[in-house]
């Protein structure tokens, strides 16, 4: 038995005994005894700003009242806790507050199917919903895209060190070029590469000789979040709903980590005003516990009675927690407050970047924000971009560690800070965790800096 106040040796018996696939304990090395909104406390009693918030998961922070009393509720009223896909009063509350938050178009013609617990599991229901619908091949994904690390979602992802050993991924995947106006595919920037990015998928669809067979969907982040918080031009996402429904291509816009409030609208989509024909959702969507769905077209709904099934589809206490989070959200001006902090954050992010030359790009939508760090020695691509820098990144998340704060990396070379507070953050509480990185970053810069 391992004293309570023991830090060292649960850190320990974590390295000995857990598999060597995980990854954060590698860069908080801590063990955390309670949570509260933004904060988290280790066993030794040090807080720390969790700007990593379970990857997106926790919309209202940790343990807020309404979530806990949710929880707390669906225990005492006894509502089974595991039901597969029957029916309960709270499930069937819990899809029709989904269906009220939908934009007009979709409210009364549409469709919901129970995942299992993760993101992955509902991506790869949203392909077999496609698939059977449209009788297509082919799925269109884009370079730099996430989708999860299953065989079949990592094969529509761009990340290559996961799967560059794997064998039996998911077949006729094609990746297209993202619009990361930054770093431009084309080579070409200056503010053209969404359109030249939309002409490219355009002509590709309509080229007879492509190698391409006729997609089954394009699957496609508003902002990329795992490739480094890389949000797509609101035109440009215009332009491949335009391709895509006269082409009668389904469109999955992947809202697992964008999705309930996370850039400023309850889904990213609407920032373009844009309808898809399907919308996959989880972290959030389950007020901090395991969920996800589909969301789809009901003229999609041609799957036969067991396509997609899932032990753990009917958990109830997500459900209650994931219900009480959505009209937490929508009755109390919290994507205002996104919003509002989103402003706070771009606008001291940006101060610093003017100031350190290691900051090469700031960008984002809502609270899902990305600084891409880079490397002021290094030789200057040819849109006149520093090379990325991981390994400064990796140094500058270690410092925040270390002053009280937690932050995620991400992009290529895992050279981007990714910055995931809860939605609920305040002003106060914004300004500390941009003050807690400044700090981090100097203090990074300086020491990379004296070894050189």
């Amino acid at each position: 038995m391992i004293a309570a106040q023991d830090m060292e040796a649960y850190l320990q018996l974590q390295k000995d005994k857990e598999s060597n696939a995980q990854a954060y304990p590698r860069h908080f090395p801590l063990v955390i005894d309670r949570a509260r909104g933004i904060i988290v406390t280790d066993t030794d009693g040090k807080s720390y700003y969790d700007c990593l918030c379970g990857a997106g998961t926790l919309a209202l922070g940790h343990n807020h009242d309404v979530v806990v009393a949710a929880i707390q509720d669906t225990l005492v009223k006894q509502i089974p806790l595991h039901t597969l896909d029957l029916a309960t009063p709270l499930k069937l509350d819990f899809m029709q507050e989904i269906f009220t938050m939908l934009p007009e178009p979709l409210r009364s013609s549409s469709k919901i199917q129970f995942c299992g617990p993760t993101g992955a599991d509902a991506v790869e229901a949203a392909i077999k919903l496609v698939k059977n619908a449209t009788k297509g091949k082919s799925i269109l994904a884009f370079q730099g895209g996430y989708h999860g690390s299953t065989q079949a979602t990592m094969a529509m992802s761009g990340n290559l060190s996961k799967k560059q050993h794997l064998q039996s991924l998911l077949p006729d995947v094609h990746f297209l070029p993202f619009p990361y106006e930054y770093r431009c595919p084309f080579g070409v920037g200056e503010g053209k590469t969404a359109q030249i990015s939309a002409q490219y998928i355009e002509q590709l669809l309509d080229d007879c000789e492509s190698g391409i067979a006729a997609p089954c969907c394009l699957i496609v982040e508003t902002v990329q979040g795992e490739g480094g918080a890389i949000p797509a031009p609101i035109e440009w996402l215009r332009e491949i709903r335009r391709i895509t429904a006269e082409r009668g291509i389904p469109l999955i816009i992947d809202e697992v980590q964008t999705g309930i409030g996370r850039t400023g609208t309850m889904f990213s989509f609407e920032h373009a005003g844009i309808i898809p024909d399907v919308i996959v959702c989880s972290k959030a969507i389950g007020g901090s516990l395991p969920m996800s769905v589909v969301i789809y077209k009901e003229e999609l709904d041609q799957w036969k009675p067991g396509a997609h099934t899932g032990t753990f589809r009917g958990n109830q206490l997500g459900m209650a927690t994931g219900l009480a989070t959505l009209r937490y959200l929508q009755s109390n001006d919290v994507l205002e407050n996104v919003r509002e902090r989103s402003s706070q954050f771009f606008h001291s992010l940006r101060r610093l970047q003017a100031r350190v030359q290691e900051i090469g790009d700031v960008r984002g939508r809502g609270l899902m924000i990305g600084v891409e760090i880079v490397d002021p020695r290094g030789q200057k691509d040819r849109l006149g971009h520093f090379p990325q820098s991981g390994e400064l990144a990796g140094l500058i998340q270690e410092r925040c560690f270390q002053n009280g704060l937690i932050i995620e990396l991400g992009g290529r070379r895992s050279a981007v800070m990714r910055f995931l507070p809860p939605l609920t953050i305040t002003e106060q509480e914004a300004a500390e965790v941009l003050f807690i990185f400044e700090k981090s970053v100097i203090e990074a810069v300086e020491m990379i800096t004296s070894t050189c």
